[in-house]
């Protein structure tokens, strides 16, 4: 997503008062923005889901359009994409720096 211009503080702070009420529906494990250290106004979303069906049954429920509605007239634009994790590799204990 991308913030107008002046929106970015109100921004996450209406994200963050949104995925507080998220984090309490069934399926939702895990929410992150993200900011891109070059350009304040551009944000990632990362929503990691327990399962596809219940991401999806969010995504077209009358409640995310009622928790979205103040973060939409905060925005310029915004691109949904789902993708599902092929792989993780974490660290090895004692290797981090």
């Amino acid at each position: 997503m991308r913030t107008r211009s002046g929106c970015e503080r109100r921004f996450e702070a209406e994200w963050r008062a949104v995925a507080e009420e998220i984090r309490d529906l069934p399926g939702c494990l895990r929410q992150d923005l993200v900011r891109d250290a070059d350009d304040p106004r551009s944000y990632l979303v990362i929503s990691d889901w327990s399962d596809r069906e219940r991401l999806d049954a969010f995504g077209r429920s009358d409640l995310r359009d009622r928790l979205l509605r103040v973060i939409r007239e905060l925005r310029e634009s915004a691109d949904r994409h789902t993708y599902d994790v092929l792989h993780s590799v974490p660290s090895r204990p004692g290797e981090q720096t």
